[in-house]
């Protein structure tokens, strides 16, 4: 879930009314330069500046840019709304004057939810399921990786789900729709105008039909004339259930369209104190039916379009690890080769049907040992099930002894980025490397060691999707215990192994940690070899000595401090994967639709 950029500011107050920001402001002093920040009712990610100046409140709007920047109307785009505070507590540039001394919340007021907040979590799982019929941790996992770019497609294409859009329906037939049946006060629908790309709203009074053209101006903003201004038309449709803002009354039953199949259930709209103490009235609740997946015109593939973010769609399928071989249906051409054999490609096929595979063949020429191994990989990967581990399908003791696992058809993630220096981006990098993340945090709640974490065993789907692969060398733990150790060394990758893992063969979630910091470098590098041309105990009196890698050319400084961090000699000292992966989410979503600020404006100007 995406956490509000303002969160950890002490002088943020969340969503409260006008009002409420004066009395804060009064009992602390009515300093001038006195402020604090609180959220925007009217745009999406949008605050309010409020500021105390000769004894007078002046508030400021600021708003969240296309690219991710803040903004005062009219003033400097910044990056975030501290850097934005941070700002004009050093320029006035508009302002009445500079930001002197913050209101600080006190330890028992807490950060009002805003009045959409709720409704925005439950539509993006309500989005998530209808569209890739997702439910449970794999819901969870896909809301976490992708929440900006869910929050972008619901900011713009909700209202296309709601059961009061009727969709290109003609003024008269919205009249007959309204008409039917009960027509009580504040009974509404919104259309598509005749007019390409307008909307219009239609509502019942006094046994008659208004109807109200939806405003969109340049920016792409939504109000009713001369009203209220909203990024999106279901914030809008919301607003007006509480406040007429122009109408006649205030919207109240929805009109629905007769698809209920295109709902998102009513249930998001359960009644919800503001900021003023008003709750908006109860509405019907729908039993919607997930939809059926398309891919909306212009819009980039998530992982979740994928099969393999959740390739069995039969429960039965999950439970089976042996695999007849009348199932497999295997290529000649060869996708790599090894000591063990090599790996094929081939389409499994299941009750629920077929699924594209990689096939890893043993050779039958393999010793005892070798096939023990391989073996225990399968029931290792069998046991694991989240979106970002490659999962293992089952195997098939057929001509060879052969593991069936999902297929990951963009190959490895060196030598993907090696060959894509010119497309990749950064903010692309991080996107996979959170994905990365939170796969190592899976295993590390369900107490297994990788021990062979790097760039050459994340696996990409496509460019936007990454799965951790290569469990030949990994260990699950048992309950009571925190780490594993080798009885001996052997042929290790100790570019990406851990000083305790070099020194004692002791081997924890925290030596993945380090290989995760290893794999990071890599990635940032485009596929770069660790330690340049270093031999193996050239690398480990380099690590002894207290020297790191250097950070690479186009990493940005918050990632090449998590990669310290995670090389931190001392392994009591590192992060988890817990912290590790929030570290890597919180970035990935602050960066996310971002772009470089462009140009500025004329002065600020107070929100009237």
């Amino acid at each position: 879930m995406s956490i509000d950029p303002a969160a950890e500011l002490p002088f943020f107050y969340g969503s409260i009314s006008r009002s409420d920001a004066e009395q804060h402001l009064k009992l602390a002093g009515m300093a001038d330069g006195l402020f604090l920040l609180r959220q925007c009712l009217r745009s999406l990610g949008g605050y309010v500046l409020s500021v105390v100046w000769n004894l007078e409140f002046h508030h400021y709007s600021i708003e969240k840019q296309l690219n991710g920047t803040y903004c005062i109307v009219g003033g400097k785009p910044h990056c975030g709304p501290a850097e934005l505070c941070e700002f004009y507590s050093k320029d006035a540039d508009g302002l009445v004057c500079t930001l002197k001394k913050p209101c600080l919340r006190s330890p028992d007021t807490q950060i009002q939810s805003g009045v959409f907040d709720s409704l925005k979590e439950n539509m993006l799982r309500e989005y998530v399921r209808q569209t890739w019929n997702l439910e449970g941790e794999a819901m969870e996992q896909a809301i976490i990786s992708q929440a900006p770019q869910l929050e972008k497609l619901i900011a713009t294409t909700a209202h296309e789900k709601m059961p009061w859009y009727h969709n290109k329906i003609t003024r008269q037939e919205g009249e007959r729709r309204l008409y039917s049946g009960a027509q009580p006060d504040g009974k509404f629908l919104v259309r598509d105008r005749e007019e390409s790309g307008t909307f219009a709203l239609s509502m019942m009074y006094g046994k008659t039909v208004y109807h109200y053209q939806i405003l969109q101006d340049k920016s792409g903003k939504f109000s009713m004339p001369e009203g209220t201004k909203f990024d999106t038309i279901w914030q809008l449709v919301e607003y007006l259930k509480m406040k007429p803002d122009g109408l006649v009354t205030v919207l109240g039953e929805a009109c629905l369209n007769g698809k209920p199949e295109n709902f998102i259930a009513l249930s998001l709209f359960q009644r919800r104190p503001i900021g003023n103490g008003y709750t908006p009235p109860p509405r019907a609740i729908s039993t919607a039916l997930p939809a059926a997946a398309s891919l909306p015109p212009n819009r980039e593939v998530l992982p979740m379009d994928c099969d393999g973010f959740n390739p069995y769609h039969n429960p039965n399928d999950v439970k089976r690890f042996n695999i007849q071989r009348s199932q497999l249906l295997m290529d000649e051409v060869e996708l790599g080769s090894g000591n063990f054999g090599c790996v094929k490609k081939g389409v499994l096929k299941t009750d629920s049907g077929q699924i594209d595979v990689a096939i890893k063949v043993l050779k039958n020429e393999n010793e005892k040992l070798v096939k023990e191994e391989m073996m225990r990989e399968a029931e290792i990967m069998h046991q694991l099930s989240n979106p970002f581990i490659v999962r293992m399908l089952g195997l098939c003791n057929a001509e060879n002894l052969m593991l069936v696992m999902e297929m990951a058809s963009a190959g490895p993630l060196n030598k993907f980025l090696t060959t894509k220096k010119d497309t990749i981006t950064v903010e692309n990098i991080v996107n996979l490397m959170h994905q990365v993340s939170m796969g190592m945090k899976y295993l590390e709640e369900k107490n297994f060691v990788h021990r062979d974490l790097a760039a050459r065993n994340v696996l990409l789907v496509n460019q936007q999707f990454a799965k951790i692969s290569d469990f030949g060398l990994s260990k699950a733990l048992g309950a009571d215990d925190n780490y594993y150790k080798a009885r001996t060394a052997g042929k290790w990758p100790l570019k990406w192994y851990a000083p305790e893992c070099i020194n004692f063969h002791k081997f924890s979630s925290k030596s993945d940690v380090w290989s995760f910091g290893v794999t990071m470098w890599e990635a940032f590098s485009y596929g770069g070899k660790p330690y340049k041309k270093m031999k193996g105990p050239e690398v480990i009196r380099f690590i002894e000595s207290g020297n790191r890698m250097d950070c690479p050319s186009v990493c940005p400084e918050r990632m090449y401090t998590l990669m310290k961090e995670c090389w931190t000699y001392k392994h009591e000292d590192r992060p988890d994967f817990k912290k590790v992966e929030e570290s890597m989410r919180l970035y990935h979503y602050s960066i996310s639709n971002k772009a470089k600020p462009e140009g500025d404006a004329a002065a600020a100007e107070p929100v009237k």
